[in-house]
């Protein structure tokens, strides 16, 4: 019998019960599968469920027509159709073998007529676990319960041949890792640095990438990632971070801190590439000197490949811009030791824009010393910048910061058309609305006028307007 804990699921209320009941009149097998009933078991939260059925594709669609709000057949052909109803979000799957051909990045699916096949295919035996809602009894061949028991990541069949059938579960076997904090098994592990190299489809992993970065601590998984020489074939910058920042002085090497750093930082996608990415400069960078190991502007090196990197892994371009920004101006911070001006305050705004908040916070997080001392300093610098902002914001709109006049009011003023000199002006007052805070229009249009005198524009005008 069904355990007292998933009752909940038997609700009239709830998908599980309701679409029992339509593909029993239907004739088919209908049931609750995968990452669904692990949660269920877990006792994680539950909106969305997972169906295997017997039904081919097609009967599904009409099947769900009947009872959805909306049915989406984008992954038809992959046996897979979904519905939303009252806030859920359903997928149901023929029961169905799926394999990769190995000259093709696109799997070959064929269907099966019983469960127990269709649950070999799966990735983990801890998502290999069927609820048969008509039963109310788990259906688990490959001991799927036991390993969820024991917090153990291993496969239904063999792992070369679950990695062969989708190579993207290496990556996968991590996420979950990260997601559930449960150990992967040493057989899994090790099938995955014997075939790192069949890791296929950028889409696919960004995809994977982004859930295991989103994890409540991702560290260990993205040691996995590099220790099995995954990450060689799809982020080949985070493996050579393996080095010492100081050989010298045996200081703490770049891959360690880069983990600690994306631990420490919230959950949020963007910051939690920034930190992953933030140092991926210094291997480029580093130089030896009299003083010890120096990584001079690894952040404008690091921005450009954080910025290769995330374009070749599709990711959106707003996510690539965002990245870059933060990995470019994590530094900034550290240059001004000796205090802020209100200049510098509004400059660092400026830049920033809205990843303020982010950048500020991985600054924070970018302090991994165990010298109290050290540390201590540091945030004070942060604090005192955030001080300084908020000190400057209540005098002045620091968030808009913008020059008196606009475009258009410099072309009426000099009698110009549209272009490059319309923007060096513009750069202009605005580097003095840094640099010296809000000023009049008049003091703006004295500064025009002597631009347009001293590069030949003629009669910018007599008086100001």
């Amino acid at each position: 019998m069904i355990p007292k804990r998933l009752e909940f699921l038997t609700s009239a209320d709830l998908p599980p019960a309701q679409l029992n009941e339509i593909f029993n009149k239907a004739g088919e097998e209908l049931y609750l599968v995968g990452g669904s009933v692990r949660d269920a078991f877990l006792e994680r939260p539950l909106e969305d469920f997972d169906f295997a059925t017997s039904a081919r594709p097609e009967v599904v669609a009409k099947l769900l027509e009947g009872w959805a709000t909306t049915v989406y057949k984008v992954g038809e052909a992959f046996g897979t159709i979904a519905a939303r109803k009252d806030g859920h979000t359903v997928e149901i799957t023929t029961f169905r073998s799926e394999v990769y051909r190995d000259d093709s990045r696109k799997p070959v699916v064929t269907y099966s007529d019983n469960i127990e096949t269709d649950l070999s295919r799966r990735d983990f035996t801890v998502n290999a676990v069927a609820l048969s809602m008509t039963e109310l009894e788990p259906i688990d061949p490959y001991g799927g319960l036991r390993d969820l028991a024991a917090m153990l990541l291993k496969t239904p069949l063999d792992p070369e041949v679950s990695f062969g059938d989708d190579p993207l579960r290496m990556l996968r076997l991590f996420r979950f890792q990260a997601m559930l904090d449960f150990a992967p098994e040493e057989s899994a592990v090790a099938a995955v640095r014997k075939m790192a190299k069949r890791i296929i489809s950028a889409e696919r992993i960004r995809d994977e990438l982004s859930k295991l970065l989103l994890a409540p601590a991702p560290g260990k998984a993205l040691h996995m990632v590099v220790a099995t020489g995954l990450a060689d074939h799809f982020l080949p910058e985070l493996p050579l971070l393996a080095m010492e920042q100081d050989p010298m002085h045996k200081h703490k090497d770049v891959l360690a801190h880069t983990f600690a750093v994306v631990d420490k930082a919230s959950p949020d996608l963007v910051l939690r590439l920034a930190a992953l990415l933030h140092d991926v400069g210094k291997p480029d960078t580093r130089e030896y000197g009299p003083r010890g190991v120096t990584f001079h502007h690894h952040e404008v090196v690091g921005a450009r490949l954080t910025r290769r990197r995330l374009k070749a892994l599709r990711y959106p371009k707003d996510v690539v811009d965002d990245v870059s920004q933060l990995v470019f101006l994590h530094l900034r911070p550290h240059t001004l030791k000796l205090g802020w001006t209100d200049s510098a305050v509004r400059r660092y705004v400026r830049d920033a824009g809205d990843l303020l908040d982010r950048l500020n916070e991985l600054v924070r997080c970018d302090v991994t010393t165990a010298n109290l001392r050290r540390e201590t300093a540091i945030q004070s610098r942060i604090d005192e910048l955030e001080e300084r902002i908020l000190d400057l914001s209540a005098r002045e709109e620091l968030a808009k910061m913008r020059p008196p006049l606009d475009g258009n009011q410099i072309m009426t003023y000099l009698s110009i058309e549209p272009g490059p000199q319309v923007g060096v002006i513009m750069d202009i007052l605005l580097e003095k609305r840094i640099d010296d805070g809000p000023y009049s229009a008049e003091e703006a249009y004295r500064i025009v006028r002597e631009w347009a005198i001293g590069n030949g524009v003629p009669d910018p005008g007599v008086a100001t307007p």
